[in-house]
Parts: C-alpha cells; structure tokens; sequence
C-alpha cells in the first residue's frame, strides 16, 4: 500500500486507512480524509511541502509529514 505524501501531482487515488490514533490523525479524518474518500493532487508548495488535495468539492492542504499517515490506492 502507498501513502499521500508519495503521490505526483496529478495523480488521483482513494483512501483505504488513516493512522488516527493521535489529534493529527483525527484532524485529517475531520477534514474529510475518511476511508473510501477519492482525491486529486493539484500542486505543491515550491519546495513539495505542503501538498494540495482536492478533496469531496473543496481544496485542502495537508503537510507531507500528514499526509505519510494516510495509506491510498492508486485509481488510474
């Protein structure tokens, strides 16, 4: 299984778990990172950190630190 923080721009995926046994990690499932959710990368900060996700109609940006908690699948 990959993690968020892997992706390329562009790529789309679904998310299968999120390591929520902190605040971190029930933030990412508050902001809608939740299991089954499909989303996009559209673009990076200058230097790849943070990343930008289009996420259930809107954008969010998420720390690479963040996003190695969520395990994706790739969708082609």
């Amino acid at each position: 299984m990959s993690q968020l923080a892997e992706l390329a721009v562009g790529s789309r995926c679904r998310v299968v778990n999120v390591d929520a046994g902190d605040a971190i990690g029930m933030r990412l499932l508050e902001m809608g990172l939740t299991p089954g959710v499909e989303l996009a990368i559209v673009g990076t900060a200058p230097l790849g950190d943070p990343i930008e996700l289009e996420v259930r109609g809107y954008r969010l940006s998420v720390r690479k630190s963040e996003a190695a908690r969520v395990s994706i699948e790739v969708i082609e």
